[in-house]
């Protein structure tokens, strides 16, 4: 028998769900994506924005993502409703001037009041497809929505960054166009997020082109031709998918987390072979984010949304809204180029709400938004305020150690071993509380390395300096401003020899 788990969804396949001895709110959520994959070819092909209107291809992604939401979540999918309905409420009345703050704080104490429900009403710890899955990207859009809104409308142009300005909202969304961007049925279920600019260019068949290409004709006259075909791309992401779902499944009861605070593997396991199951253990975790992520990129694809340009070579690119780089993650040198490619339209939101804006102590900000995001387990927590002692550590190290290994090939290999090997572990050891979720495990596991990454850490930040990011802002702009005079000078330069030769 599939394991018992509360599921408030459809019973319809509950007989699959006995015969592959899943639980049923798991084979709801999979055969969903699986059908908006094919629904999603069908929007591409016969409700393309060359065939129909904008209005149409947004009832109809709206009303498909409300019919996948009921068939896995039943009557809590009205969540999704209530918590969009009181947002744009709030957009509408309140004005332009405060209505960022008025939504982040709605959006996520409504997002924190449905998972403090359902961790302390329903069963404490239970890994299921549960409501409050999609409401976590519906309350990144909402809240990115209302910041460009803010940008675009409160906000004079001369006092936005240069990402401010492309994602800024010049006018109010209709009721449509905000229930179609945050429910539709490409990413109701499993996201990822995406700028509000870029759903609605998609929808009306008017594509923003990110990328910067090289100058050449090849990719120049690339642009020129009809849009390229997503086919490809979904077929390389689904065998990424399948390949995933396999590795999940045969290795993740290998490697069993809750072994690294069993304590007879804690009291005869030597520390080198703790530290060498840590890394394997946490690793077989990854595959089913893998698995999640990479198909719901997928269904974007195939819609035709995430289309991104085209590289130096004239290939398509189709990663406007991926939300993990697999290689860049597996084999990261530092902290900061693994949580960069890790779900990274989150990463995105929080640096655009949080870390960019916040006046003081950035990066602790960050994280501790990040885990309020997550959720109501204690173990969340403990994560992110790890993340913030290892983050000042790596940055510190990268800072004052890096430099002496660019000298030649030789050492800078040597030093992205070494960094390869000790981010690693660092992640490995910060993610423990997030997959244990309690405290009591948590600080069981930590107990028995001596909190020694922590004490390590926090040395590392101390003892080495690092400018304080107002002061790298400063410099960074003092070079950009001396970049055109500098260009100017060389040309100036060239001209004169030029000049000279000739004469």
């Amino acid at each position: 028998m599939a394991t018992e788990t509360a599921c408030t969804g459809s019973s319809l396949l509950q007989p699959i769900s006995e015969i592959i001895n899943l639980p049923l709110d798991q084979v709801n959520f999979v055969v969903c994506q699986l059908f908006a994959l094919l629904t999603a070819f069908w929007f591409r092909l016969y409700l393309h924005p060359s065939k129909t209107s904008p209005f149409v291809r947004h009832v109809v992604a709206t009303l498909l993502g409300f019919y996948f939401a009921l068939f896995c979540f039943g009557w809590y999918a009205l969540h999704f409703l209530v918590q969009s309905g009181l947002t744009y409420g709030i957009m509408i009345l309140t004005g332009v001037e405060h209505m960022h703050k008025y939504c982040l704080v709605v959006a996520l104490g409504y997002l924190s009041l449905c998972q403090i429900t359902r961790v302390y009403v329903f069963d404490y710890g239970m890994y299921t497809a549960d409501f409050t899955g999609p409401m976590m990207v519906i309350t990144q859009k909402i809240t990115s929505l209302a910041f460009e809104i803010h940008d675009g409308m409160a906000r004079k142009e001369e006092h936005l960054t240069q990402g401010q300005k492309w994602l800024a909202i010049r006018r109010m969304p209709s009721l449509l166009e905000y229930f179609s961007y945050n429910c539709n049925f490409m990413g109701i279920l499993a996201g990822p997020t995406s700028s509000y600019n870029d759903y609605i260019a998609f929808i009306e068949g008017t594509p923003r082109h990110h990328r910067d290409l090289e100058s050449n004709g090849k990719a120049n006259g690339k642009l020129k031709l009809a849009e390229p075909s997503p086919n490809t791309e979904v077929v390389r992401k689904l065998a990424t998918c399948f390949f995933s779902l396999m590795v999940f499944l045969s290795v993740c009861r290998v490697f069993p987390v809750e072994r690294n605070i069993d304590d007879d593997f804690i009291a005869n396991t030597p520390f080198y072979a703790q530290v060498v199951y840590l890394y394997l253990s946490m690793l077989t975790t990854r595959p089913k984010y893998y698995f999640v992520w990479t198909l719901a990129d997928a269904i974007n694809n195939a819609a035709g949304f995430g289309f991104n340009g085209y590289d130096s070579d004239g290939s398509p690119q189709w990663d406007l809204i991926s939300n993990l780089r697999i290689m860049n993650i597996e084999f990261a040198t530092s902290f900061k180029v693994f949580l960069d490619n890790w779900n990274i339209q989150t990463a995105h939101w929080l640096k655009r709400v949080c870390y960019e804006r916040c006046p003081y102590n950035p990066t602790a900000a960050t994280f501790i938004l990040s885990a309020m995001w997550h959720g109501a387990y204690p173990g969340y927590y403990l994560t992110f305020l790890t993340g913030i002692v290892v983050t000042l550590a790596a940055r510190a190290v990268r800072h004052n150690v890096r430099p002496h290994f660019l000298g030649s090939p030789g050492h800078k290999f040597v030093y992205d071993v070494i960094t390869w090997a000790a981010t690693q572990i660092a992640i490995c050891y910060t993610v423990v509380p997030f997959v244990l979720l309690s405290v009591g495990p948590s600080m069981k596991f930590y107990r028995s390395w001596y909190f020694c990454v922590h004490i390590g850490c926090v040395l590392l930040a101390v003892a080495l300096p690092v400018k304080p990011r107002h002061l790298r802002m400063k410099e960074q702009q003092k070079s950009g401003d001396q970049l055109p005079v500098l260009s100017h000078l060389a040309s100036t330069g060239d001209s004169c020899d030029q000049k000279a030769k000739t004469t």
